[in-house]
């Protein structure tokens, strides 16, 4: 429960105003640049990132701030790595801000880190999923999200346990065609499923990687008909996601199991596709908001404070996990007493919350490359044109079980 006081209430109106962008006295805020897509193809689905960041900031601004001042959070824009180092270079000359988060793009993540380096500055990330962003080992870097391991691990754990079982197979007995994009994010994806299915003993009887940029993948839908899987596995962006959904139902191609990683769980998707051209496709994606309140703690007051501010429900899972991170992020800077990157890193590994936690389910324990073991994607399903959550089983609503493996 928030205790307001006079002083919270004073911190949380200057809050608001800087949020807002119409603070007077901006020297006296907590400044935070937040990192990523604004404009282009996926401009909805960063600012849906930061609109998680505001909602968690706004909390924290009406218990006091973070250090003793309000939060003011900055966007930079940036959909490619060069335009990542032009944000930091500007946030950090002209704004002068205290830490970074970010991003909905791991290679934004890769090149914004770095340049946030060169300005001795923390570079917190909550949404990019690539493995190598935490392998590089760059001391200025922390991941409170899941990463790209998670999801190839959910989803190949989801095709051995729940597909398997619900087709009536044995995993030796399926056959898995694996797509993705063929940047860091989908290829680091495509290539750990691939692994951990065949240890299942699954057989995975095709691979294909593509552009993201490609404007037809009608051959990579052609080459996946031919071969006949049991499971469709595919990783991309919403727009390349979208482009290969529209692609299979205009070829005819309905394999008895479709599993997206990250992507086609969107509005977008929805009227690209129909609700009837959706139906049954499973997404492992960033936890919902449709998560049991039991699973998730704090998840209804953040659905609450969702609706309020922007009007209707979240447009993407991924402002759950953004409003979690910022949440994370700002208990290691209050442990730290400060913004410098290696006392927040010490004091962020001493962070030691277990699984549900945060409104996510997730729990903190940072490994030694400053990656949360204790964030992880869930499984959701297109039914009656909307995403619910199925998988675990404790992350779902009691009464939602996922629907058509049996009859297929």
């Amino acid at each position: 429960m928030i205790k307001f006081t006079k002083r919270s209430l004073l911190l949380a109106a200057a809050g608001s105003l800087a949020l807002a962008g119409g603070s007077a006295h901006a020297q006296d805020a907590f400044k935070v640049g937040a990192i990523n897509p604004y404009s282009g193809a996926v401009a909805l689905y960063g600012d849906e990132v930061t609109r998680g960041y505001e909602l968690a900031a706004e909390k924290i601004n009406a218990n006091g701030g973070l250090l003793g001042k309000p939060i003011k959070i900055i966007r930079g824009n940036a959909t490619n790595a060069q335009e990542a180092i032009a944000s930091i270079d500007q946030l950090s000359t002209r704004d002068n801000v205290d830490v970074f988060i970010g991003t909905y793009m791991s290679a934004v993540a890769a090149a914004g880190s770095e340049a946030a380096l060169q300005y001795d500055k923390l570079y917190w990330d909550t949404n990019a999923l690539a493995a190598n962003l935490t392998e590089r080992g760059l001391p200025n870097f922390v991941r409170s999200g899941p990463s790209a391991g998670t999801f190839a691990e959910l989803s190949a754990k989801a095709v051995v346990d729940l597909v398997a079982n619900g087709l009536g197979k044995k995993p030796g007995d399926l056959k898995v065609w694996i797509t993705h994009e063929d940047s860091v994010y989908g290829t680091t994806i495509g290539d750990r499923q691939a692994e951990l299915l065949k240890e299942a003993g699954v057989k995975v009887v095709g691979k294909t990687p593509y552009s993201a940029k490609s404007i037809d993948l009608t051959d990579v839908i052609l080459r996946m008909r031919d071969g006949a899987p049991d499971v469709w596995l595919s990783t991309g962006y919403i727009p390349d996601s979208n482009l290969l959904l529209r692609t299979a139902q205009g070829q005819n191609f309905k394999p008895p199991v479709t599993i997206f990683n990250g992507t086609a769980d969107t509005k977008e998707t929805l009227e690209a596709l129909g609700p009837a051209g959706l139906e049954g496709i499973f997404v492992v994606s960033y936890p919902r908001y449709d998560i049991s309140e039991k699973f998730g703690p704090g998840k209804d007051e953040y659905l609450a404070a969702y609706k309020a501010k922007f009007g209707g429900e979240p447009i993407a899972p991924q402002s759950l996990n953004a409003y979690v991170g910022f949440q994370v992020m700002a208990e290691a800077i209050k442990a730290a007493g400060g913004t410098k990157p290696e006392a927040v890193v010490a004091a962020a590994k001493a962070l030691n919350k277990p699984l549900g936690s945060y409104a996510t389910g997730f729990g903190v324990k940072f490994d030694d490359k400053m990656q949360n073991g204790l964030a992880f994607p869930t499984v959701g399903q297109w039914q009656g044109g909307k995403v619910v959550t199925v998988y675990p089983n404790e992350a779902a609503v009691p009464g939602v079980k996922p629907i058509g493996l049996s009859s297929k």
